[in-house]
């Protein structure tokens, strides 16, 4: 091997050493003019706080200790005109020497002591607004910049500010708004070799915490668990605020790793919970108890699109399931959900489903296996064609035993109570003892025809849900912007009165799926069966239930001898039956805004043969109310009903928009209240029907305000 030339490497080390000398001088330099530098570098800090934020800075001492320690003493930030945000009377932090060479700050070692942050939102002025202002900083990220590089950054920059070493001593946070407060003391919380442990007293000795876990941040390793002391970790403030009681035993969260890989960033992570318990009136009507579940999450993300990737798994008990969610920003915005299970044990999954969620269903004992897929894929310009795809398949799946609720009891007879505003109405006997009680096959045919027609025109095909027709429905909502179209079956409304509770809550909902595919899927009730208990127990009007009821109370016939007319006008009502006999005019005739749906509704019938072709609006002009009933019409009553209505139009068939399930819940008002209000009064001008809307709102508006005054508001 030929040597180096001595001359080369005598060059060499010259140039070396020179470098070193003169790297050595301007240190020499830089450290003499360090306290100059830091001086500058607060007063920069000052500035930009004042004026990018309106925030007044200020530190009693700022000096180093050390070559990279900083040492800051009295620092206070106070909003203008605002409350004080933040005191600090000691706050010490070092830096690494090597990464601050590249321009990477990483924390070494932060001590804190006698801290206090104090946050408030009175009479919706916040002391913190200043965070909510965009800010463009190292992290931020362009517009069609690359995600995995931005997600990639904000991981390195969130590590990198976490200290190796920690010790954190007296520190408070408070929250003070119109109605709450919340103190959490922190007496010492404490980083050392790669383990932290902290102390949480919640409102002066109420509760204490603990959060304790590894922390290894050069390995991409962060792993935590928050407890209490003797008793469970309660949220009093979100319980108040928002009503919703959460409390659980213990919670966790682990960031395992986080990497580059080709154009994609990955972030392995997981968290777990046990003893969870939730509790708000909009979920379920009572206490929802999970003992155990887990998420391993791992999140993806591309040049334009994060995704929670399919090689997640959610844990639930015994059970587990992968899903897949992934939202593509650009070009086009897409939405995309999957979530597959293997076959599982039947009972294992019953067993696996939280406390108190399905009540009717706690207890029942079953065999077989059961596997669930879901597929939905939205393309924002293309909502139209919405893919949406549901199925539990089963394998020798059968029901041994009930539970709370005997599912067979739509076989027998039984008695029905429907209940008005919470409160039980008189029960009613379906079955033979029950005078007004009609077996099916004495209902008018033109009545059965006009019904499913208009509510679900495929009963006799599907297994109790119409996918076509929630694929409908997911593209109206989301164009609308508003949950204006549902998509219940003839079924799932069957089910939802005879065995739920009244309460409008997101568990009854997925019950109520349940429930109807048990049914449907496994031979528990014929077809017929069910709707003659569903023409049996619909709400027809106030206090009206049945179609032995109703026939009698419009028309003073019995079910057998409805007209298509008749019937045309009985199914019209079935989303809004309080609303019923505002349908009539003061001579027993149909007012003239339903001529449309007659028309559409008896030419869907008739297309199907279920009636001859007619070219005098299917029997509209023939409609009469009962006598008895007409005088009573000068009110109308519109007052909003829990019926067996229809979420929806089933395949696209009904005119009139039903309540779907979300705008029960959320108490919004359905476009067929707002179609009866537009058609209210046809004798009088818009301008008119405005003048008469804006005078009303004024009148309780006064009338408000005087009971305001009164102290009776």
């Amino acid at each position: 091997m030929r040597r180096l030339n001595r001359k080369y490497l005598k060059i060499g080390l010259i140039v070396f050493v020179s470098l070193l000398i003169l790297f050595f001088v301007v240190g020499l330099i830089a450290y003499s003019k360090r306290q100059i530098l830091l001086e500058s570098a607060v007063n920069k800090a000052k500035l930009k706080a004042k004026t990018d934020y309106n925030l007044d800075v200020k530190i009693g001492s700022a000096s180093f200790a050390g070559l990279t320690t900083v040492n800051l003493k009295d620092i206070s930030v106070v909003p203008f005109d605002r409350d004080s945000l933040l005191q600090i009377r000691h706050f010490q932090v070092s830096v690494k020497f090597w990464p601050l060479l590249i321009g990477n700050v990483k924390l070494s070692t932060i001590i804190m002591e006698d801290g206090r942050l104090y946050l408030t939102s009175i009479k919706g002025v916040r002391n913190f607004e200043f965070l909510f202002k965009k800010k463009k900083d190292s992290t931020s990220r362009k517009s069609g910049a690359n995600l995995a590089d931005f997600a990639h950054n904000l991981m390195t920059q969130f590590l990198y500010k976490i200290p190796d070493d920690l010790n954190l001593s007296n520190f408070d946070i408070s929250f003070r708004d119109d109605s709450n407060k919340l103190n959490l003391q922190i007496p010492k919380a404490v980083i050392e070799r790669g383990k932290l442990y902290s102390t949480i007293l919640v409102n002066k000795n109420y509760a204490t915490w603990h959060i304790a876990g590894n922390v290894n941040t050069s390995d991409k390793n962060i792993a935590l668990q928050l407890y209490a002391d003797g008793k469970k970790v309660e949220l009093p403030f979100i319980q108040k605020k928002y009503g919703l009681k959460l409390n659980f035993d213990t919670i966790g969260t682990e960031l395992k790793k986080e990497e580059q890989d080709g154009d994609e960033t990955k972030i392995f992570s997981s968290c777990f919970v046990r003893n969870l318990l939730i509790n708000h009136p909009k979920i379920a009507s009572n206490d929802i108890i999970v003992p155990s579940g887990s998420i391993d999450a791992n999140v993806f993300v591309g040049e334009n699109y994060v995704s929670v990737d399919s090689s997640s798994v959610i844990h639930l008990k015994n059970v587990s399931a992968n899903p897949f969610i992934k939202i593509t920003l650009h070009p086009t915005k897409i939405y995309e959900l999957k979530l597959h299970t293997d076959w599982l044990d039947a009972q294992s999954l019953f067993n696996s489903f939280p406390g108190g969620l399905f009540e009717s269903l706690a207890g029942i004992k079953v065999s077989g296996k059961l596997k669930y897929g879901l597929n939905f894929y939205l393309n924002t310009k293309d909502v139209d064609n919405v893919q949406f795809d549901s199925r539990l398949e089963k394998e020798n799946f059968k029901v041994l035993q009930y539970g709370e609720t005997d599912l067979t009891k739509l076989n027998q007879v039984f008695v029905y109570t429907p209940y008005e505003k919470g409160k039980p109405m008189p029960p009613r006997t379906v079955g033979p003892a029950n005078p007004n009680f009609t077996p099916l096959e004495q209902i008018s045919p033109n009545l059965r025809n006009a019904v499913m027609t208009s509510e679900d025109p495929s009963f006799y095909r599907h297994h109790g849900f119409v996918e076509e027709s929630i694929r409908k429905s997911i593209a109206t909502d989301f164009k609308e912007k508003q949950f204006k179209r549902g998509g219940s079956t003839i079924s799932m409304q069957l089910v939802k009165n005879v065995f739920l509770s009244r309460q409008k809550t997101l568990a009854r909902k997925i019950e109520e799926i349940l429930i109807v595919w048990i049914i449907e899927n496994n031979a528990v009730s014929n077809k017929n069966r069910m709707l003659e208990v569903y023409f049996n127990i619909i709400e027809w009007g106030r206090n009206v239930y049945g179609i032995g009821e109703a026939s009698h109370y419009y028309f003073g016939k019995s079910p057998a001898d409805l007209t298509i007319g008749e019937s045309i006008y009985l199914a019209s009502i079935v989303p809004k039956p309080k609303a019923g006999l505002f349908a009539f005019q003061s001579d027993g005739s149909l007012k003239s805004y339903l001529h449309g749906y007659f028309n559409l509704i008896g030419r869907l019938m008739a297309s199907k043969g279920f009636t001859p072709q007619d070219t005098a609006a299917y029997g509209f002009y023939n409609v009469r109310l009962r006598e008895a009933l007409r005088p009573k019409m000068a009110i109308a009553d519109t007052t909003a009903t829990d019926s067996l209505a229809q979420d929806t139009e089933d395949e696209g068939v009904g005119i009139i928009q039903h309540p779907s399930f979300f705008q029960r819940i959320f108490g919004k008002k359905d476009s067929t209240e707002k179609v009866i209000e537009k058609k209210a009064d046809t004798t009088k001008s818009p301008k008119e029907l405005r003048i008469e809307k804006r005078e009303q709102r004024r009148r309780e508006k006064e009338k408000r305000k005087e009971r305001q005054d009164k102290g009776l508001l």
